[in-house]
């Protein structure tokens, strides 16, 4: 011990001296990539400013946006990687219509290609990607929606039901809709997308591998034992191994001519007639490939609809008005005591109650920030090029409050047929995204936030218990209300709609 601290000793002013100009050549390369831009001028060396990230993300990102007000974008350093914050509309439409390989990669979490695996849709481009679309878009026409919309209302009315005698349990107190709304999407999302083909004890274990897959989101990427980082990217591994047992189980009925009932059997459907017809299959139509694009879909509906859920009850809590006008209208149009479905026809006919569901969205995207990777230096403005390996944020929830009138007020009205404001304002509506890669799966997300809160509104009688700062952001991967929406819930209706696929 006493040689090595000798042959130690003298390398000691020597490795001190490559530790500070280590920090000092970052600091430089960090303000040369900088620039003028509005950041701070100083960085922690590696870590750069994640703590306060992973702290308080919600004030991480109220200071990103304060700092880009002047030129529309700032920039930061978290983890070794230089950050592009963009606030105005136009420079994130720039970075929506430039995914491509010599541009922008989107990857849905700084780390995701690590996180989610080599097979993403959102990590494909040109005709790929398109020709991938294609082959998903039966997953989406109005037969396949009118399937789901069936589903979905027999879920959420069991779901609801629970609610309701949990919030009736001794002693009276509010209870959190966060983790109750978040069961309620998961349930959803497995029924609708892949039905028949998870069992009981199959579900139970896709519930705690994404357990552990949101908590890993939000934790700092350390890809070591015992770290939640690695706990999710094993648990994603799961999730898709599930899905491609999932899609291999449709397949074989889709060739044996059987009626589809979720989502994996009307895209099984469409490939197995090409697969018929042309006596090869399409590309990307692999099991294990359908399993990781189904995981591509999970994660995108799975969280944002739960944050909408959520900011939709307390929304409408603090809009009494909005909340007479909703239960006037489905009062209208569907009874429970009439123990038959809300069809496709009747939701289409709530025309308020979906300008509620549009300015929920509007006024709390959901996934505020959509992280791209610079694969190039890029011209972002005339003055300045983001460089090479940069995370680049367009801000979608900035750009909702952009453009429209009075954007900070809660307005279902500007979605009316006579206002329009989705159609005059439509580049500043980017809670689905833009270009290439916009959300394929909007008109079922869309449907789902309708069919909830008519459904809500109409059974159940709520009141929100309102403390300072509940409904203040938090970021959970999504947002939702920083106290997870506490809320008094009891029966509305006479007695509960018997609701049935029959």
């Amino acid at each position: 011990m006493n040689s090595f601290l000798s042959f130690l000793s003298p390398l000691i002013p020597v490795l001190v001296t490559l530790f500070v100009l280590l920090l000092f050549l970052e600091q430089i390369s960090y303000l040369r990539k900088k620039r003028n831009v509005p950041g701070p001028n100083m960085v922690l060396p590696f870590l750069g400013n994640v703590i306060s990230l992973v702290r308080k993300p919600t004030r991480f990102w109220e200071v990103q946006s304060e700092l880009s007000a002047s030129v529309g974008f700032s920039v930061n350093y978290v983890i070794g990687r230089f950050i592009v914050f963009v606030r105005n509309t136009e420079l994130s439409h720039l970075i929506f219509a430039n995914v491509r390989p010599d541009a922008f990669w989107l990857v849905g979490h700084p780390f995701g290609k690590k996180l989610f695996g080599e097979h993403n849709m959102i990590y494909m481009f040109g005709q790929d990607h398109k020709a991938l679309r294609r082959q998903i878009a039966p997953n989406f026409t109005p037969r396949a929606l009118s399937t789901y919309t069936a589903l979905q209302q027999i879920i959420i009315l069991e779901h609801l039901k629970s609610w309701e005698r949990l919030s009736s349990e001794p002693p009276e107190q509010p209870i959190s809709l966060r983790l109750l709304v978040r069961d309620l999407n998961l349930e959803t999302s497995q029924t609708v997308f892949v039905g028949r083909y998870l069992s009981r004890e199959a579900r139970e274990k896709f519930r705690v591998d994404y357990n552990l897959f949101n908590t890993g989101l939000m934790k700092l990427p350390f890809d070591l034992p015992g770290f939640a980082f690695r706990n999710a990217r094993l648990a994603v591994e799961r999730l898709v191994k599930t899905l491609t047992d999932c899609a291999a189980q449709s397949k074989k009925r889709m060739f044996d001519r059987d009626e589809p009932s979720c989502l994996i059997d009307f895209w099984m459907q469409e490939t197995v007639r090409e697969i018929v017809e042309s006596k090869t299959a399409p590309l990307h139509s692999t099991d294990e490939e359908i399993g990781s694009y189904l995981f591509d879909f999970l994660f995108a509906s799975q969280d944002a609809s739960t944050s909408s859920l959520l900011w939709a009850v307390s929304l409408l809590d603090s809009h009494p008005d909005a909340l007479r006008k909703v239960r006037e209208e489905v009062s209208r149009i569907w009874s429970p005591e009439s123990d038959i479905l809300i069809s496709a026809e009747q939701l289409r006919e709530m025309k308020y109650t979906q300008a509620v569901a549009r300015e929920v969205v509007r006024y709390r995207p959901p996934a505020t920030l959509v992280p791209h990777i610079a694969r190039e230096d890029f011209p972002l403005t005339d003055s300045y090029t983001i460089p090479k390996g940069s995370i680049v944020f367009p801000s979608v929830y900035e750009s909702s409050f952009q453009g429209f009138p009075e954007a900070d007020r809660f307005e279902p009205e500007r979605f009316s047929e006579e206002r329009h404001e989705e159609v005059i304002f439509k580049r500043n509506y980017l809670a689905f995204g833009a270009g290439p890669h916009q959300c394929v799966g909007q008109r079922y997300a869309l449907n789902h936030l309708v069919l909830f809160i008519a459904m809500f509104v109409t059974l159940l009688d709520f009141k929100r218990h309102r403390t300072d700062g509940c409904d203040e952001i938090m970021y959970c991967p999504t947002i939702c209300p920083k106290d997870g929406c506490k809320v008094f819930l009891s029966r509305r209706c006479s007695r509960y709609p018997n609701l049935s696929l029959n």
